[in-house]
């Protein structure tokens, strides 16, 4: 169940060439014009169907620029269960919807003339279609954004502190992102709040792709964090850390520029209001935020990671995806897009010629230890119902009102919401003391997500992924559950080394420390406009933590960014509308430093 070191991916590579390929050599160069060098391969996972298994498909692409999207229909299963290299063999081949024993076989049955062949065309070292090289010259630049009297956030070592927030970031090798001891205004809010996974499974009428599961913590959400471009992955003039990382080696590695900190204007107000009303003013807060970012370039899928933190105490943590179509590890060998045949628009739409972009579902899986108030929270639940009632003026007539209900869901069975059930629509750590108003101070959780459906349970591997299940679950902080899953269910999900399932035992949860654990995702039906990448748009799912009743007021009234003026008063004033002011501090351009980039 070990994850594969990039050792034993050379060490398959030399195999597939020198042992599976030999045996087949007429196919190889009359059907795909292999060279030598001109064939990519990735792989799938889990590998096998059962406990013990170690043999994994190996997928074949024309190796060129955006090689994920140019399959060539040749699937190989190599077993390599065996410490002993020369032990290894291949278990079945698959070719353009067909199965054969072995590369002796396929070479046999094409030399008969039984094949059926589908020759791919050749296609140039930029990829042609996949190439990620811009169609159109540069012309006008693009807006940018800066800080007219710089940064108003401070980041040393790994402690960031803004106006109002406070918190220590990190970088797990498997599991990416997590923020530790999240304050605001002084006050903790959260004790971790980090990735744990992301899972993606597939559908495919070809072997590799109808068996894959990916479970990216495996490979290393962190490991494969990205050097990020500066003005593009995030703005120029943010503030850019390098991460080091020790991974399959005695040394360890430093990844430049792994994460960016920056506040950004969302270019909207945060709350305002127009008055023409019996008093004429205006009052308004700009929606400016304080963002931490990491992506995580898994191949052909990237990941953007976003923790933000906004000015009246809320925090979103967000996921979008872009990358090219379907869920890839370059380094490692994901799979990607399948190769068209058969019934395969039953499995995904076409994309090119002979490229079918398979259906699949993304879900992550995140970490939520709030302490609201303390660590001694409580889980309740608000809603609303529809009530008839007489109109007391007038009796003989009836009307429908809605109302609030309140339930506190006092053991984990209770706070466990499966995927497609109903779960409140205000579901809050409670803490024990009360604000001004009497009402218990808490944090709502809001989920942003359009998951597939979960693996049924049904599945001998589901108990492996069994956090999917669930949109939320609140269980009591323990020691011994840190993590929803572990490395070693990629590889035997059919007996997990962590089975979050078990995590969920009826235990009582009022008044304890809580830690939620929250999934959102999106099913992927990739179509033609994934070509050549995937675009963040309308691909962003995750949560968001707000404050509820946990102030006395929206504590943004005391953020210095506020405007409000007066029918009477000269908005023209600095005194007045700090607005006013801009032309004249932001009248020079900002001195962004020099473009520099080490990620390769």
């Amino acid at each position: 169940r070990r994850p594969m070191l990039g050792s034993e991916y050379e060490q398959v590579g030399i195999f597939l060439k020198t042992v599976a390929f030999a045996a087949a050599p007429t196919f190889l160069k009359e059907v795909l014009e292999y060279d030598g060098t001109n064939l990519a391969f990735q792989t799938a996972a889990p590998r096998g169907l059962q406990s013990g298994d170690r043999s994994t498909w190996l997928a074949l692409f024309q190796n060129v620029s955006g090689f994920f999207l140019h399959p060539v229909g040749l699937e190989v299963l190599v077993d390599h269960s065996s410490l002993d290299v020369s032990q290894w063999a291949v278990s079945r081949v698959f070719y353009n919807g067909q199965y054969h024993r072995d590369m002796a076989e396929l070479e046999s049955t094409y030399v008969q003339g039984r094949l059926r062949v589908e020759k791919v065309q050749k296609v140039p070292w930029d990829g042609d279609f996949s190439s990620m090289k811009p169609r159109a010259a540069p012309a006008a630049m693009f807006p940018v954004q800066y800080e007219p009297q710089g940064p108003r956030y401070s980041v040393r070592r790994n402690r960031v502190v803004s106006q109002a927030w406070s918190f220590v970031f990190g970088m797990s090798v498997s599991r990416g992102l997590r923020l530790f001891d999240v304050r605001y205004r002084g006050e903790r809010i959260a004790y971790e709040i980090s990735v744990q996974e992301a899972l993606s499974v597939y559908g495919s009428n070809c072997p590799g792709g109808m068996s894959t599961r990916y479970m990216d913590g495996s490979f290393g959400i962190g490991r494969f964090s990205s050097p990020l471009v500066r003005g593009v992955d995030c703005p120029y003039s943010a503030t850019y850390v390098d991460m080091p990382h020790l991974a399959q080696s005695q040394a360890s590695r430093i990844v430049q520029n792994a994460l960016c900190v920056f506040e950004q204007n969302l270019g909207s107000p945060l709350r305002r209001h127009y008055s023409n009303l019996q008093s004429l003013y205006y009052g308004g807060l700009v929606n400016s935020a304080l963002v931490v970012r990491s992506i995580t370039a898994l191949g052909n899928y990237d990941y953007v990671w976003d923790f933000i933190f906004y000015q009246n105490g809320a925090i979103e943590g967000k996921v979008q995806a872009t990358g090219y179509i379907d869920d890839a590890i370059q380094a490692t060998g994901y799979m990607s897009s399948s190769f068209l045949h058969g019934d395969g628009l039953r499995y995904g739409n076409r994309v090119w010629e002979h490229t079918l972009g398979t259906i699949h579902t993304h879900s992550i899986n995140y970490k939520v230890d709030l302490d609201v108030g303390g660590v001694q929270n409580s889980l309740v639940a608000h809603d609303m119902a529809f009530e008839t009632a007489r109109a007391p003026w007038s009796p003989e007539q009836q009307m429908e009102r809605p109302r609030l209900t309140r339930k506190v869901l006092d053991t984990e069975d209770q706070a466990a919401f499966r995927q497609q059930s109903k779960m409140p629509r205000y579901i809050y750590f409670a803490a024990n003391g009360t604000n001004k108003w009497g009402h218990q101070r808490g944090y709502r959780i809001q989920l942003n997500s359009f998951a597939g459906e979960p693996m049924p349970e049904s599945s001998s591997m589901e108990r492996a992924i069994s956090w999917a299940r669930y949109k939320l679950a609140v269980t009591k902080r323990k020691e011994e559950e840190p993590t929803s899953t572990s490395v070693y269910n990629q590889n035997d999900p059919w007996t997990p080394t962590v089975a979050f399932a078990d995590f969920i035992d009826n235990e009582t949860i009022a008044k304890e420390d809580l830690v939620a654990w929250i999934t959102t995702g999106f099913l992927h039906i990739p179509h033609s406009e994934d070509l050549p990448n995937t675009v963040t748009v309308g691909n962003s799912v995750g949560f968001l933590l707000r404050p509820y009743n946990y102030h006395d007021l929206d504590p943004s009234i005391y953020s210095r960014d506020g405007v409000f003026f007066t029918s009477e008063q000269d908005v023209t004033s600095c005194a007045v509308n700090p607005v006013a002011c801009l032309p004249e501090r932001a009248a020079c351009l900002p001195r962004f430093p020099p473009f520099t980039y080490g990620g390769f």
